[in-house]
């Protein structure tokens, strides 16, 4: 009897409470993600407006998003980042150091190094400069950007091979003229006639192959392009004829 009991108030609870509870559940679920929703779509908007403040140039506006967005997340290193290249663009130098070296401990990136080796160079702190884009370089080393600055700096500091050292490095990733320019630049304030003499011969080649490359690249696409018109000229004046299938007769 009394299992029968047991058993009528297990079904009892099935029938009545536990559909109850389950969109209880559900509820808080949908909430939590609407939630959820809400919170992305509030950042997204202040990206927004971060961004397109910096590029009107109007910089209290900016600022209030990104100081918004951090007070929601304060590990946010992206917005740290970001609001020391606009701390830097006022020449908040302070500021922009404090936001950079935040956004390196939250996450250990080259571009936020890089950003702190800008504002030393900025302000005249050339050995702190050249150790932070020597930072990072080991994090990130193709990109070109990193060796020009490190070189500026190793220059401010009179440290001149390293500086064409840089360079080289540099223009090993880019190939530019503009690169071989810098060191050019070098060699000339240290009047150093035979590197000058051999740095403007490599600068005139360069700007030859460079120009016979896009000669051949104009003449390839030129190239192209005729035989695409012959192509469908060809179309035009002379269709494909249809054929029609036809059996040979058998003989009888």
């Amino acid at each position: 009897m009394l299992g029968i009991t047991l058993i009528i108030v297990l079904c009892l609870y099935l029938i009545f409470l536990y559909p109850i509870r389950k969109p209880i559940e559900v509820r808080e679920a949908e909430e939590k993600a609407e939630k959820s929703d809400k919170y992305n779509n509030q950042m997204k908007k202040l990206w927004d407006v971060a961004q397109s403040s910096m590029k009107e140039r109007k910089p209290l506006r900016a600022e209030k998003a990104l100081l918004t967005i951090l007070k929601f997340d304060e590990k946010n290193a992206a917005a740290y980042n970001r609001l020391g290249i606009l701390y830097a663009k006022e020449q908040n130098y302070d500021e922009a150091i404090e936001c950079f070296e935040i956004a390196q401990s939250l996450d250990n990136n080259a571009s936020s190094l890089h950003n702190v080796g800008l504002i030393y160079l900025e302000t005249g702190a050339y050995e702190k400069a050249a150790m932070a884009f020597e930072q990072a370089i080991e994090l990130e080393e193709e990109v070109p950007a990193r060796h020009i600055a490190l070189s500026k700096a190793y220059e401010k500091m009179g440290q001149r091979k390293k500086a064409i050292e840089s360079l080289e490095n540099a223009f090993n990733l880019d190939h530019s003229t503009a690169t071989l320019r810098l060191i050019l630049a070098i060699y000339e304030d240290a009047e150093d006639v035979e590197k000058i003499e051999e740095t403007t011969a490599r600068i005139e080649k360069k700007i030859a192959d460079d120009n016979a490359r896009r000669e051949a690249e104009a003449a390839l696409k030129r190239r192209n392009a005729r035989r695409v018109i012959t192509k469908k000229s060809a179309r035009i004046l002379y269709p494909k004829k249809t054929v029609k299938n036809t059996k040979p007769r058998k003989v009888v």
